[in-house]
Order: structure tokens, then C-alpha cells, then sequence
């Protein structure tokens, strides 16, 4: 989730600042960058409850730390600055990276961009070395699951941020899964770039297609409430049931047409949840940016939006791939640092070569939108079992796994340490397939054998550290 905006905005004219402002994406193939973000369950060693944004001073001298404490030793040890809502410390930034807090105070890294997937994983090492640093001291775990495994919503308290309030009320009056979205769930993300909106849409439309498939392969989430939920990925179940009007497959996207226009049109008439003015978050929850635009918004009548309005308002869009001046790949549950990093080299290698693009596109030739939407409603339950167009998820699986590392080879990328290319970042996914089991997959083969249905397992199998 973003950090606050800071700094001064300038007033949107029209509805082509809104376009110039996805148009100015593009850029040479030498300049596409990769930035990847992750999210993880922070829990107390000693009994694996949630970890609250702060403790009463009781509590915080039984020994475990909290959020607070945990942002205030990353600002003095590792050299993080402080971002502030009110008087609590919300976000934290370093060197093109932030630190924020999902809801339900998942912990996220939103890197910085690099060039390649070497430094990628070098940047994610270092977050979870020095998270894991300071959490053991604090008596503090994370876990790298797409899902909360044991704990129920009501379990999970609320961060400090105003714009959650705004969200969680409006959440209640739309699917039936959205708070369980905010305050439950994990995700991992990598961020990419297109060179102009030709090459914008191709992409969007083979990650668009095939976002299911990656979710059947990064599935880790099957526990809910200490027991298997019946899910692959649950987190990805949640998602189609938290608001209709901002999540799913974006079937316009493959409509003749399709474009930044387009898509600033859909976003357009998605539904606002809030405006930030002087460090307030306002409620607009359920109000027309349209509207917005036509100086008509109730909430701020006969004043135009900010850009920084318009930045926030792409960010409360959670289609399975979200276009801002660069494509987001949103449908992978989170995992431990392997996994992570295997999600970016996947769409890395996919997307960053035209020709294995149009080899990736060829995998979807013939899919029709019948198809796209009942792979995405049967994967979180089937995974890697569902089917497509008569074939197999894990036969698609192994054979865009091939085509991504035929990307990364074409890259040719050394690494410092003497690596050739970046397909060894695919090697974790290669076992999963060549097993025929996601993470998913694996953790109820434990948990219904070795671990002998004890989820309190599942803390130490997908810890980050």
C-alpha cells in the first residue's frame, strides 16, 4: 500500500493529463527497471498473535515488541526516515524503497527499482536480514504465507492509518470478503515496464491471461482459522469477493480499442474512497472522480482534483494486473525470499523479450473470455489441478516456466557471484513443477502427514528468517 503524498500536487486541467500521466510509462527498452514488493505476517514468538501497532506499557514490559518499536529501531540502525500521519510513524524510506503497513499491519517492502533480478534479490536479503535482525530481538516472527493462517479478522487489530477506516466501512457495503482482503491477506508484486501502448496492451493482456496460472503455481495459502480451508490460495479467493467494481480480470482490456484512454475511463468510474487535504484523509467513499473531474464532488464542491488524487485513487483499483506509469502482476501469494524472488524473475522473463512475449501470447491464442473467468473462479481452489481450454494449469504451468527461462537466458545477465544469467532465481518454482505441487500443494501434504494437523507447524516451515 502507498505511503502518505507528500510534497505539493498540481490541479488535473483534464481528462488528457489523466492519459499523458500513464503515457509518460513508456520508455526504451534499456531503461525498464523491476520492482518488487512483498508482504509478510508479523506475530509474537510467544503465543502467535498478531502484532499490534503499539503496546500499553504493561504490555510492552512482558518482553515482545511491537510495530512502533520495530520502525523505530529501522530508523536508528539501518538508516530508514520516518513517515507520519498525525503523530504515529506509518511508513519509512530509504534510497527509492518505503516500508508500509497493511491494515492489519502486514509488513511491506515496496522496493526500490533495479535492472536486474541479482540485485533484486540482494535488496530483498538485505530487508529480511534486518528485519529478521531486529524482530529477534524484539520476540517477534514473519511469515511468509498468503493467508493468516490461524488467527480470525476479529484477531487482527487495526493499524493507525485513516485511509483503512475509510476503506474497511465502505468494504462492508460491497462484497462479502473485504475486510478479511485488508487485514488478512499477503500478497508479493513485481512492477515492470512497457515502451510505449502497443507494447502496454500486449503485455497487459498476456498478464492478464495468465495471472491465474501464476497464481496456481505461487498458491500458499490453504490454512484458515488453524484448519485447511479447502483453498489453494484463499487469499486469491477473498479478492473476487471484496468489490466488484475494482477487482477481477478486466475483460475490456482485450476489446478492440484498448489503451491508456481506455483504461483512464475504467478508473474513472471506478468509485472514490477518499481525498487527502492537509494531512486529513476525507471520506469519499462511493463518490464519482468523474464527477471529481467536472468540479461536481460533493465533498469538495467546485474545486478540481490534485494529482496526487489521482495517484491515490489508481491505488484503490485492484485488478489482477493494475496499470499506473507501469504494469503491476498482483495475483501471487506471499512467500519466503525464494518464492519472492522467483515471482519477479517469472514475469521478468516473460515480458521483457518480444519475442518470448509473442511466445507467452501464443500460449493464450484461443482462450475466450468464457475461459479467462472460469480459470480465474477455479484456481484458488484447484491450483495447478484446474484446467483451461481443455488443458492442464500444470501443463501450462511447465511450459511458460520454460519460455520465462528462455527470457532470462536471452537477458544474459551475469550476477557478482559468478552467476551466468538470472535463471537461477527460477530454480524454486522448477521443483514445484517438476513435482507437480505448489507451496500450497506441499504445506497440506505436511500438515495432513508429518505435522499431524498441529498448525502451530506452520510457523517455522514458512518463516522469513
Amino acid at each position: 500500500m502507498s505511503a502518505p503524498p507528500t510534497g505539493i500536487s498540481q490541479p488535473i486541467q483534464s481528462r488528457d493529463d489523466l492519459v499523458l500521466a500513464l503515457e509518460k510509462g513508456c520508455k526504451p527498452a534499456s531503461q525498464w527497471r523491476i520492482g518488487t514488493e512483498h508482504e509478510k505476517f508479523l506475530y509474537d514468538l510467544r503465543d502467535f498473535r498478531a502484532v499490534p501497532f503499539a503496546r500499553d506499557d504493561a504490555a510492552a514490559a512482558g518482553g515482545a515488541g511491537d510495530i512502533q518499536t520495530l520502525f523505530s529501531a529501522l530508523v536508528s540502525e539501518f538508516g530508514w526516515t520516518p513517515l507520519y500521519e498525525g503523530e504515529n510513524v506509518i511508513a519509512l524510506t530509504r534510497e527509492g524503497a518505503n516500508i508500509t503497513l497493511e491494515p492489519g499491519g502486514q509488513f511491506e517492502l515496496s522496493g526500490a527499482v533495479f535492472s536486474d533480478l541479482h540485485q533484486t534479490r540482494a535488496e530483498t536479503l538485505k530487508h529480511v536480514g534486518e528485519i529478521g535482525t531486529l524482530c529477534q530481538r524484539l520476540g517477534l516472527g514473519a511469515l511468509g504465507l498468503g493467508y493468516q493462517p490461524e488467527l480470525t479478522r476479529d484477531q487482527v487489530p487495526w493499524m493507525p492509518k485513516a485511509r483503512y477506516r475509510i476503506m474497511g466501512a465502505y468494504m462492508q457495503k460491497k462484497g462479502q470478503l473485504g475486510l478479511d482482503m485488508m487485514k488478512s491477506t499477503a500478497t508479493v508484486q513485481v512492477n515492470l515496464d512497457f515502451s510505449s501502448e502497443a507494447d502496454m496492451v500486449r503485455k497487459l493482456r498476456v498478464s492478464l491471461a495468465l495471472q491465474p496460472v501464476a497464481t496456481a503455481m505461487f498458491a500458499n495459502s490453504p490454512f484458515s482459522g488453524g484448519k485447511l480451508n479447502g483453498y489453494r490460495s484463499f487469499r486469491s479467493a477473498i479478492w473476487q469477493d471484496t468489490d466488484p467494481d475494482r477487482t477481477g480480470g478486466m475483460d475490456f482490456a482485450f476489446e478492440d480499442g484498448m489503451g491508456f484512454e481506455r483504461y483512464v475511463d475504467y478508473a474513472l468510474d471506478v468509485p472514490m474512497y477518499f481525498v487527502h487535504r492537509d494531512g486529513v484523509y476525507l471520506d469519499a467513499s462511493g463518490l464519482s472522480f468523474r464527477d471529481f473531474m467536472a468540479r461536481k464532488l460533493p465533498l469538495r464542491p467546485g474545486e478540481m482534483p490534485l494529482k496526487s488524487d489521482w495517484d491515490d485513487h489508481l491505488t484503490t483499483l485492484f485488478p489482477e494486473v493494475r496499470l499506473k506509469s507501469f504494469l503491476e502482476m498482483r495475483g501471487g501469494d506471499a512467500g519466503p525470499v525464494d518464492h519472492v524472488v522467483a515471482l519477479s524473475a517469472l514475469w521478468t522473463g516473460l515480458l521483457y523479450d518480444a519475442g518470448i512475449l509473442q511466445a507467452a501470447a501464443d500460449l493464450i491464442a484461443g482462450w475466450t473470455p468464457a475461459d479467462r473467468q472460469q480459470l480465474l473462479r477455479d484456481v484458488p481452489r484447484l491450483g495447478l489441478s484446474a484446467e483451461i481450454a481443455g488443458r492442464p494449469v500444470l501443463d501450462i504451468a511447465r511450459e511458460l516456466l520454460a519460455v520465462a527461462e528462455a527470457g532470462l537466458r536471452r537477458r544474459a545477465i551475469p550476477g557478482p557471484e559468478g552467476e551466468s544469467d538470472e535463471t537461477a532465481a527460477l530454480e524454486p518454482l522448477a521443483r514445484w513443477l517438476e513435482a507437480g505441487q505448489s507451496p500450497a500443494d506441499q504445506l497440506i501434504a505436511a500438515f495432513e502427514g508429518p505435522w499431524d494437523g498441529d498448525i502451530r507447524r506452520v510457523y517455522r516451515t514458512a518463516s522469513m528468517f
